[in-house]
């Protein structure tokens, strides 16, 4: 998403295109991973063959994905849309309820976390979105036969943890996830931004295959600068919103 975001020289939170709910999350772990040091995602992507795998097989998801939205398959997305649902979250019924507490108690928190710029105010209606980003990492997750919650009890990072969070709100709704799948097909005003994040993907999949540090360093960097001036206020916003969700679970729990 970063990539994209830079290949189009804007600052999504600005112009009011991805602001409030799963989108401020989105953009606060973008800023985070950018406002930390290259080398440390190098090492993760490039040295784990597990990591190439899946980063592979999240371009290629992404790929088929953005190829029946541009065929207007949509009986076809659909069944692999809930198909990926039913692996990735087994405990979700038709209605998407299940035992286990959502990760995100309310989305409505998040809102409270927007860059959105002070004299600006937050849409009333969300702007269509196919939410292809999401739609590929559950897609490629179900592929790989990979159960994030199952990782989730082991390595809870707090990056890790906003992923999860982020699908598991999507997904849990079928009302949602319907919105998606229709916008994906129906509305093509994002459609541009689809094609930039499709370019991106394939990008840094292949510069993890090639195993070639100094590419990803270059790759990273050029991003990074795009969103330095941004850092500081996101960080800060970023970090409050990880203790706001924590302390929504800790008191449910």
């Amino acid at each position: 998403m970063g990539t994209a975001w830079n290949a189009s020289q804007q600052y999504p939170w600005e112009d009011g295109s991805y602001v409030g709910g799963l989108e401020t999350v989105k953009v606060n772990i973008t800023i985070r991973i950018y406002a930390n040091k290259w080398h440390v995602y190098a090492g993760l992507a490039i040295l784990n063959p597990h990591a190439r795998l899946q980063i592979d097989q999240f371009a290629k998801s992404c790929t088929e994905i953005f190829k029946l939205m541009l065929a207007g398959a949509k009986d076809t997305l659909r069944e692999r849309v809930y198909r990926a649902r039913s692996k990735v979250f087994p405990g979700f019924d038709e209605q998407g309820n299940t035992s286990q507490l959502p990760i995100f108690l309310s989305e409505s928190v998040l809102d409270n976390f927007t860059l959105l710029p002070s004299n600006a105010s937050l849409p009333s209606t969300p702007r269509p979105n196919s939410h292809l980003s999401i739609l590929a990492m559950v897609d490629s997750w179900a592929a790989l036969d990979i159960l994030p919650f199952a990782h989730l009890s082991l390595a809870a990072t707090p990056i890790f943890q906003m992923w999860i969070g982020v699908a598991e709100a999507l997904y849990r709704s079928p009302e949602k996830l319907d919105r998606a799948i229709e916008d994906a097909i129906h509305d093509t005003s994002h459609r541009s931004d689809d094609l930039e994040f499709i370019v991106a993907a394939r990008g840094w999949s292949q510069c993890v295959s090639f195993g070639n540090f100094k590419l990803y360093e270059e790759r990273f960097m050029a991003t990074r600068r795009f969103f330095e001036p941004r850092f500081v206020e996101a960080i800060s916003l970023g970090s409050k919103m990880i203790k706001s969700i924590l302390q929504d679970v800790n008191r449910a729990n």
